[in-house]
């Protein structure tokens, strides 16, 4: 589900360049040095589902790992199944990457808990560690079992708009693991991914 009052400090844009869409798709694709940066750091065995696809930017990388990817996305763009809402989906997979909206994050992650069989890995902002609620709830039921903090900025932009500049906003890739330890590592992504697969 949507979080209608989602806001930081205030406001509805959590960067200049990315801001959540809370009347509908907020659509900023991944670009390809963050998933890889994933790849270079996690091992995943069996089906990954990316089930917010979008165009396929994240999906691609994927199969370039030779992994098996079901594709999906609630919105058409242009590549993937059509018309999945992951919320209200009735099936899971081995394992399941994304970069979820940014309203419906923590939605996201009660699915991904529940529909992951082995692994599940969010795209998120690092402020995601952050508040009581997810304190409360989240983190002390069912922490990451590593977070994997990005040293370079990713920066995000609306589909079809050059990049330029860098971005403002920390990132990381949040980890659960269902064969690992009940505590959660806090990790680095080091320098030179972006330059290596930009």
């Amino acid at each position: 589900m949507a979080d209608q009052t989602y806001n930081l400090n205030g406001g509805f844009k959590p960067t200049l360049k990315r801001f959540a869409d809370l009347s509908g798709p907020d659509f900023f694709p991944t670009p390809r040095w963050a998933t890889f940066a994933l790849m270079e750091n996690e091992r995943f065995q069996g089906e990954i589902w990316e089930c917010a696809c979008g165009d396929g930017a994240m999906s691609r990388v994927l199969e370039e790992h030779e992994h098996q990817v079901r594709s999906s996305d609630l919105y058409d763009r242009g590549f993937g199944e059509v018309g999945v809402d992951f919320l209200a989906a009735n099936y899971g997979s081995d394992n399941i990457i994304t970069n979820p909206p940014y309203n419906c994050a923590e939605g996201f992650v009660e699915s991904g808990l529940t529909k992951s069989k082995r692994k599940f890995a969010l795209l998120l902002r690092l402020a995601f560690l952050e508040g009581s609620n997810r304190a409360r709830t989240i983190f002390a039921r069912t922490p990451p079992a590593r977070v994997w903090v990005f040293s370079e900025r990713i920066t995000f932009y609306p589909n079809g708009v050059e990049p330029k500049g860098s971005g403002t906003t920390a990132y990381a890739w949040y980890v659960w693991d269902k064969d690992a330890p009940a505590q959660t590592e806090l990790k680095w992504i080091m320098p030179g991914v972006k330059s290596r697969y930009s």
